[in-house]
Order: structure tokens, then C-alpha cells, then sequence
């Protein structure tokens, strides 16, 4: 698995159209225990225990990910579209896309955008504005 080429796994893309949700501007780690826990806040009754896990770990490991190796403000956001919802987290280094780890052992970590590409039906990356995008979709 980490030995299949970055721009593969994760490709130049716009998401699906989405409608309402919620949004987080993040500026440190500190702020991730509060959006997992509005999240699971948000979908508490409108999905099951299960994704909800799956939609918090995956919203976690992006916003994560963009605070620790993007530029400037980070936004991270989730949102309904049509049967699934779009994850999606923005931040300004618009010149580095999502970079899975390549041939590294995983006990090294680096994992993170692989899990997301396994627990989505769709995602991908976009640049708008000079600000990256980085989504997923859950069904």
C-alpha cells in the first residue's frame, strides 16, 4: 500500500456539490478535541455510531495533516451531499499537494491519507484562490 504512487491515491479533483454543515477555522492541535466533539454532536442522530467514528477520524486526520504541514489559515468543514457527506479542509499551501507516505514503514506514521482513501467512495484535491482544498466523501 505505501509504495503506490502519491498523485494516484490522491488526485487533482473537484468534490461533489454539498449543502449544509458546519465549519471550524483551526489554528493548532489543541482545537481538534472540540470539532471531533461538535461533530459527533452534529451527526449524532443522523447517523450511526459507526461512521460518525469513521466521518470524525477522517475529518480529524485531514485538519491534522493541514495544521501540521500547511500554511496559514486552516478551515475544515463537513457537509451533506446527497446520500454521503464531503469532508473537506482548506489550508494556504496552495503549492503542496496532499502527499502520501511512499515506501515508508509504517511504524513511522505517515499513513493518515491512505486510511481517508480506504474509508471514502470518492476524494481528492483542488487549488482555489491560491487555497488548497483537500476532501473526502463517506458514504
Amino acid at each position: 500500500m505505501t509504495r503506490e504512487s502519491a498523485g494516484q491515491l490522491w488526485p487533482s479533483a473537484t468534490p461533489p456539490s454539498a449543502t449544509d454543515g458546519r465549519s471550524w477555522d483551526l489554528s493548532g492541535i489543541a482545537q481538534l478535541p472540540r470539532m471531533r466533539g461538535d461533530v459527533r454532536a452534529l451527526l449524532d442522530d443522523t447517523v450511526d455510531e459507526e461512521l460518525r467514528d469513521r466521518l470524525v477520524l477522517a475529518l480529524d486526520e485531514m485538519a491534522s495533516n493541514a495544521l501540521r504541514h500547511g500554511r496559514g489559515r486552516v478551515r475544515a468543514a463537513v457537509r451533506r451531499a446527497d446520500s454521503a457527506w464531503l469532508l473537506e479542509v482548506s489550508d494556504a499551501a496552495a503549492d503542496q499537494p496532499p502527499t502520501p507516505a511512499v515506501g515508508r514503514d509504517p511504524s513511522q506514521g505517515g499513513l493518515g491519507l491512505y486510511l481517508i482513501a480506504e474509508l471514502s467512495s470518492a476524494h481528492g484535491w483542488y487549488v482555489q484562490d491560491g487555497t488548497k482544498h483537500v476532501w473526502a466523501v463517506l458514504p
